[in-house]
């Protein structure tokens, strides 16, 4: 006992607390990280996931639709979890543990309490759309917790005048470019914000420059390799303001952030709102609510998607509990209210973590409302499961029914033959699942699918999938249907659908017609 006094003395005296384990950003950090643990995996790899993967598998500093953070980390995360999707999610499931904790931990920065650091922590806990980030690794994943760091960085410096954090900051803003170009947008808005605050000076002084230095250097091989590409996420970008995603207006936009950010922690992002805006501790922080409002703006003028502007809630929710620390002194509310969120983040996990077996979820959602085209970004049609869990399933399937095919054609045929998936999802299934069953790499016109060409193939001999055959029958002399999906739960235009051979081209295979960069 003595000695254990004395370990426990030892370490009070090199600044350890007892109390630290229970600091609010380390018990949300680890609450958050005990939920996502609980969805096991979930329903399986998402769509987008097994394009990284592919991605990752073929290196570059750029893809038509993304920078290579992701796709490189994807690889890399596939390698480890050889196939397991529980393992390969632990990654999101940390980063996303990490943004709670450290949202709780920029609260203490602005100078919250236990209660604002609590209240912060949840309310980020708590957005359906973040929750739904650490089930997933996707471009998404990451951008709450980089912009959080970016943000830490002006703190630091209105609160130390220490314009060094400035190469801090370009560094951050960088790996956030490299990640997601939708860092764009907040450093639009940030940009705004310095010329409208104090922030301003720093323009006068070298270090602001020098961390934009840093960033451009950083980034400079992803925009080297756009250049080098003709540009490819302009016109990707071009497509989803023009027709694929759905144009909100104003109000509509606001309302899908109430429901993004949840019903109970939007009035804390409005606080937050208020906060940075009106009489803010360091007048430096003025830029935090000018960003958020230019970030709204242009998200509604370039029809972007509702989580857009997901990346800045974590800022909002410290901004807005600490506020509301100062306001609401009453025990008993501050308890009630936390209580409600925490019920609230409960009831309707199971929308964004798939921890319910699928026909008990179905039987939920009935139960709650909640349609599957709820919250839709997209213009497409919905099957029975909401568009983030049916892209989950049925890729195994169609691998396998489509090796089913390819292994049952005539050799010579079989030489020839290659996947044309529609688009990247069904060729990176095939390149993923179907690489064990003896399948060539799948082709596809579809995103980077396009740069990488037919992979030696002539298009003589295709297997696609598709019910309506005319155009097949007008440039191939032989098609068959030669199987059938038919997964329940997959995205409609994935399910009850022929798989189909084609052979003996009667044109030129119109390789350069089918690159849909979308």
């Amino acid at each position: 006992m003595a000695m254990g006094s004395e370990n426990m003395t030892e370490l009070e005296n090199r600044g350890f607390s007892w109390k630290s384990l229970l600091r609010p950003s380390l018990l949300m950090g680890l609450a958050t990280l005990v939920l996502h643990l609980a969805a096991g995996g979930g329903y399986g790899f998402f769509r987008d996931e097994l394009y990284f993967i592919v991605c990752g598998q073929r290196p570059a500093w750029g893809y038509v639709d993304q920078p290579p953070i992701v796709p490189l980390l994807s690889s890399v995360m596939w390698t480890i979890s050889g196939g397991s999707h529980f393992i390969f999610t632990l990654l999101p499931a940390v980063i996303l543990s990490v943004t709670v904790a450290l949202t709780a931990e920029f609260a203490r920065s602005l100078g919250g309490g236990r209660f604002a650091q609590f209240l912060a922590a949840l309310c980020a806990f708590g957005a359906v759309t973040l929750l739904g980030d650490g089930t997933s690794l996707s471009t998404e994943t990451l951008q709450p917790l980089l912009w959080l760091g970016c943000s830490w960085c002006i703190v630091r410096i209105a609160k130390t005048g220490n314009e060094k954090w400035w190469l801090a900051f370009g560094a951050i803003a960088a790996i956030s470019f490299l990640n997601k170009y939708l860092v764009g947008l907040y450093l639009a808005g940030i940009l705004v914000g310095m010329l409208a605050t104090p922030l301003r000076r720093s323009f006068l002084r070298p270090w602001v420059w020098a961390g934009l230095a840093l960033a451009l250097a950083m980034i400079s091989p992803n925009v080297a390799w756009q250049y080098n590409h003709g540009w490819p996420f302009v016109e990707l970008a071009k497509a989803a303001v023009s027709w694929k995603n759905v144009a909100l207006s104003p109000l509509a936009y606001l309302v899908q952030q109430v429901v993004l950010a949840g019903p109970l922690a939007f009035p804390v992002w409005l606080a937050g709102l208020w906060a940075f805006g009106i009489k803010p501790k360091h007048a430096a922080y003025r830029a935090f609510a000018l960003c958020c409002i230019v970030m709204f703006a242009l998200a509604v003028v370039m029809h972007g998607k509702a989580y857009f502007m997901a990346g800045i809630y974590p800022l909002m929710f410290a901004g807005g509990a600490v506020w509301l620390e100062s306001k609401v002194r009453s025990r008993a509310v501050r308890a009630v209210y936390t209580g409600l969120m925490a019920f609230a983040t409960l009831v309707f996990s199971p929308v964004t973590i798939p921890f319910l077996p699928v026909t008990s979820y179905l039987a939920y959602a009935k139960f709650m409302h909640i349609s599957p085209s709820a919250g839709a970004s997209e213009k497409m049609s919905s099957g029975v499961l909401p568009q983030f869990y049916a892209d989950r399933f049925g890729w195994k399937e169609m691998a396998e029914k489509v090796a089913a095919v390819y292994n049952a054609l005539p050799p010579d045929q079989r030489a020839k033959a290659v996947f044309f998936g529609r688009d990247y999802g069904e060729a990176a299934a095939i390149d993923i699942y179907g690489r064990p069953l003896g399948l060539p790499p799948a082709i596809s016109g579809q995103n980077n699918y396009y740069l990488w060409g037919m992979m030696g193939h002539d298009g003589s001999v295709i297997i696609v999938l598709a019910n309506d055959l005319k155009e097949l029958n007008a440039a191939y002399q032989n098609v068959i249907v030669a199987g059938r999906l038919d997964n329940p739960y997959a995205m409609p235009y994935e399910t009850n659908i022929d798989i189909v051979v084609a052979s003996g081209l009667k044109v030129p295979f119109p390789w350069e017609r089918l690159k849909h960069y979308e």
